[in-house]
């Protein structure tokens, strides 16, 4: 069978707190993930589910330095990604895995703002909602909320859409309550104003999973876009992917994926969430590089005339950010933030400018912390690797089903 491919379209949430985001897209998020599993019916495809989020006041918002607005963005990233977890985990819906659903999350401006006028500005992952309805994806099927802020989403889409597509309502929350379109305008934490057009984050990345995906998204969302007075600049990502011999013990290894297969996946995800080119448009230039020293290995990916994803393969804890000086930001996970801290003392040794660090949200907390101690194995399978690998052996040793 085809491997399903939807789009689920959110409309702006009243808050971005767990709550508000809970009560606005639990039941939605439910019957669409129940929805695509039960058109699995046992096999091993996966599912593709994009998800495209309205925020309201983003498109002014996102003009700004990403300093001001990563804050709010990234907590609404991960109340939505929790909730994903919470509701797979309560009905036994298997994530990112075959017989699964790989799920990725988009942010689109209010239907009331405009398109991007400007071609190399149309990448995720903040987009307009004509960028997206004239993208190159091909869904089978596209869900929005039956609400009557839901179907002002979908008629806006829709308006936009090259070729139709099958529309299905799902159940709504509270999203029609009033937003707060001050939501992102504002500056929050101690971010200054900086832009940056280089951007660094470092991982595993094994057996990808959500928590790896609110990192790179995470990590997407802090690269600035281009202003007037700084035209003609190249703009980077830079992903470090630990080498093998890093990993070597590392519980389950004989279910770990190889270096290659953790940056083509990751380079798959990071695409996904940024490429959102109309159909015409050339396919991104791939080039491998080796290069003697510290990490040397790479792999150069252009997506656009002025966006490169860099993955490097690294062997120490600091990685390309202290053999790269145009890095200017790092993305870290709360429980990794001593590392970023590591990385600007070895910066401050060499003489160069310290990297602005944003800290992403953990996914275990709240509504997800509970949730873990009440399933732990359920919950620990969707973001953790290890616990991933040790499913993976389970499932090689199993005795084939009878027929």
């Amino acid at each position: 069978m085809a491997s399903p491919y939807a789009l689920l379209l959110l409309p702006s949430p009243p808050a971005i707190v767990e709550e508000e985001v809970r009560d606005a897209y639990e039941e939605a998020l439910a019957s669409v993930f129940s929805t695509l599993s039960q058109s699995l019916d046992g096999t091993s495809c996966t599912a593709t589910l994009d998800i495209a989020l309205a925020i309201s006041g983003l498109e002014p918002a996102s003009r700004q330095p990403r300093a001001r607005v990563f804050q709010p963005l990234q907590h609404v990233l991960t109340n939505v990604y929790k909730l994903i977890i919470a509701v797979c985990a309560s009905r036994s819906i298997e994530l990112d895995g075959p017989g699964g659903i790989d799920a990725r999350v988009v942010f689109v401006g209010d239907v009331d703002e405009g398109a991007d006028g400007d071609r190399a500005q149309r990448l995720g992952p903040i987009l307009s909602l004509q960028t997206l309805a004239t993208s190159a994806r091909s869904w089978n099927s596209i869900f929005f909320v039956d609400t009557a802020s839901g179907r002002k989403l979908l008629n806006a889409f829709t308006g936009s859409l090259q070729s139709p597509v099958h529309t299905y309502g799902v159940p709504g929350g509270k999203s029609d309550e009033a937003s707060s379109n001050t939501l992102l305008l504002a500056s929050e934490g101690p971010q200054g104003v900086a832009r940056h057009y280089s951007v660094a984050v470092g991982g595993t990345f094994d057996h990808l999973h959500i928590g790896h995906k609110l990192l790179l998204t995470a990590t997407a969302l802090a690269l600035d876009r281009v202003v007037e007075t700084d035209t003609g600049r190249d703009r980077s990502i830079t992903v470090g992917v630990a080498a093998d011999e890093l990993l070597a013990k590392k519980k389950y290894i004989e279910f770990l994926e190889s270096w290659d297969q953790r940056y083509r996946r990751t380079a798959s995800f990071l695409t996904s969430i940024i490429d959102f080119s109309p159909p015409q448009d050339s396919a991104p230039r791939v080039q491998e590089v080796l290069e003697p020293g510290p990490n040397g290995k790479y792999v150069l990916l252009r997506l656009r005339t002025d966006l490169v994803l860099k993955l490097v393969q690294f062997s120490d804890i600091y990685g390309p950010t202290i053999t790269d000086q145009q890095i200017s930001a790092l993305v870290v996970s709360r429980e990794t933030r001593a590392g970023g801290q590591a990385v600007n003392t070895e910066r401050a040794k060499q003489g160069w400018q310290e990297l602005e660090i944003f800290e992403v949200d953990v996914l275990n907390s709240g509504t997800a912390a509970a949730l873990a101690a009440s399933r732990p194995d359920s919950f620990e399978t969707k973001i953790s690797s290890t616990e991933i690998r040790r499913r993976r052996m389970e499932q090689a040793q199993a005795p084939p089903r009878s027929t």
